[in-house]
């Protein structure tokens, strides 16, 4: 997002993109870890609907106030969605809590579900309604188009997804720094080889930390010189042979190669 977009947000309202009222807390815990409450307001749990009850399935960035930025494998026409924003422990009730309905799925024009390894993997979600942006709920910055993070950038992943391979999913939202992985690194043979595209980032790899089934569709949370959080990738896939595998880090969407289908089609939707 640049600079001035930034400024005219802060100016129209209290709230500021990437900005959160309660800031995170950014240790340097590699294996994961409960979040500070609402430390990352953006964050979203998205819900389907089977027989009666609703469940988690992916996460999510709150990027205005009604727009929801996901990963497309998430989506499927045959399910109802729904939001969950302003979450920390999906178990309860929560005071500032918003529950809206999905009136639109918009996945972007060149994925194909068959083909996860040739990218495009992001979706954008359209509200039924608009929400109120506070404490709880506020909107997540994106980065600059074309931006791309340097080798060993430290990064926090977020999500509700198993804390490790056939784990249990937490109900408190979870965060992991990820150090990036740049496409040098990443596409030598033993480590993801052919299997990336310079359309997304690599994080993690240490076989320590990763994003986990659960994660997907979630943010890739970096803090850029000014100190605001900017979501620079969107969860996509990981190891078939595991969360936390060596060598083979988290993959996600690289937002800023996406910044100019996310502006065209929230102005013509």
């Amino acid at each position: 997002m640049t600079p001035l977009l930034v400024l005219v947000l802060c100016l129209a309202g209290a709230y500021c993109c990437g900005v959160p009222t309660y800031q995170p807390v950014v240790s340097r815990v590699v294996n994961g870890e409960d979040v500070a409450p609402h430390s990352w307001p953006w964050q979203v749990s998205l819900q389907y609907l089977y027989y009666g009850y609703w469940y988690h399935t992916c996460g999510g960035s709150l990027i205005s106030s009604n727009w929801v930025l996901t990963a497309a494998h998430c989506i499927s026409s045959y399910n109802t969605y729904r939001v969950q924003l302003g979450k920390h422990n999906l178990r309860y009730i929560e005071p500032g809590q918003k529950i809206i309905n999905v009136s639109k799925l918009i996945n972007h024009p060149r994925w194909d579900p068959n083909s996860l390894g040739n990218g495009f993997d992001i979706s954008l979600i359209k509200l039924e309604e608009s929400v109120d942006f506070s404490d709880t709920v506020q909107p997540a910055c994106l980065p600059p188009a074309g931006y791309i993070l340097p080798h060993q950038y430290g990064c926090y992943v977020t999500g509700w997804g198993n804390i490790r391979t056939g784990g249990p999913e937490p109900d408190i939202l979870q965060q992991g720094l990820l150090l990036v992985v740049d496409y040098a690194t990443c596409s030598q043979w033993d480590w993801w080889g052919d299997g990336v595209r310079t359309n997304m980032i690599c994080a993690g790899g240490d076989g320590i930390t990763s994003s986990c089934n659960g994660d997907s569709g979630g943010p890739l949370n970096c803090r850029n010189a000014n100190g605001t959080w900017e979501v620079h990738g969107v969860v996509s896939f990981g190891s078939a042979a595991g969360c936390n595998y060596p060598k083979k880090p988290s993959v996600f969407s690289r937002v800023s190669e996406f910044n100019s289908w996310i502006s065209t089609t929230i102005a013509s939707n």
